[in-house]
């Protein structure tokens, strides 16, 4: 069983760690595996009937089950297959880590199928699906593959989710290191919420992409 292959990996004391975390998680719920034996196990799984039978009992008991629920997602390389996947799962996402960690690779090959899924994700009710989607058009589309209207559509989610504001304020710092000339006026104009203009300042700030230059001038519109 898989619940058995994970608590073989628990760990107390990271299992304490994780539960500060993930406040919203009773401690009961989670076994304290760490990421890489998540990987690890997810590789071993992967392809085998028994992830297959895994990946459709949904809801799971554990924190480390929905992990590794979403690394087996991020493996599949049918494009069509992992959306459904990743659609039959976020309704059950309930945390920031199990939202944050895994990022399928085959959306990144298919950024035209991908980009209607996300606009549909941003206005879910469900804070960890708008998360979801506005982290995968953080991820894919402030490259080559960038529109201005996408800030835009960050912009536009509205909500006083701590962790779909905090979402929204690190689409825009890494704008703001990828996508400078057009994501500042953002700043500039104050198109922002007060809370997430300054945490998108202060996240650009610490960010290591953003110039030293473009740092100094958004100190003066903090």
């Amino acid at each position: 069983m898989i619940y058995e292959r994970l608590n073989a990996c628990r760990d107390e004391d990271y299992r304490d760690f994780q539960s500060r975390l993930v406040p919203n998680i009773p401690g009961e719920r989670i076994l304290g595996v760490r990421t890489p034996d998540l990987r690890r196990l997810a590789r071993e799984l992967k392809g085998t009937r028994e992830a297959e039978a895994f990946l459709a009992a949904l809801p799971h008991h554990y924190y480390e089950e929905n992990l590794l629920h979403f690394f087996l997602i991020a493996m599949i390389q049918d494009f069509e297959a992992c959306a459904r996947a990743v659609e039959a799962f976020l309704p059950f996402v309930d945390c920031w880590p199990v939202c944050d960690q895994a990022s399928p690779r085959v959306f990144a090959k298919q950024h035209e199928k991908l980009l209607p899924l996300i606009r549909k994700w941003i206005t879910s009710e469900h804070v960890y699906t708008v998360r979801f989607g506005l982290r995968m058009l953080m991820n894919e589309f402030l490259g080559e593959d960038f529109r201005p209207e996408y800030l835009a559509w960050a912009a536009a989610v509205k909500g006083e989710e701590y962790y779909i504001k905090m979402m929204v304020a690190w689409f825009f710092a890494t704008a703001l290191a990828k996508q400078y000339e057009t994501s500042i006026v953002y700043i500039e104009e104050r198109r922002l919420t007060p809370w997430i203009h300054k945490k998108a300042i202060q996240k650009a700030l610490e960010s290591f992409r953003v110039a030293p230059e473009h740092k100094e001038y958004l100190k003066a519109l903090r």
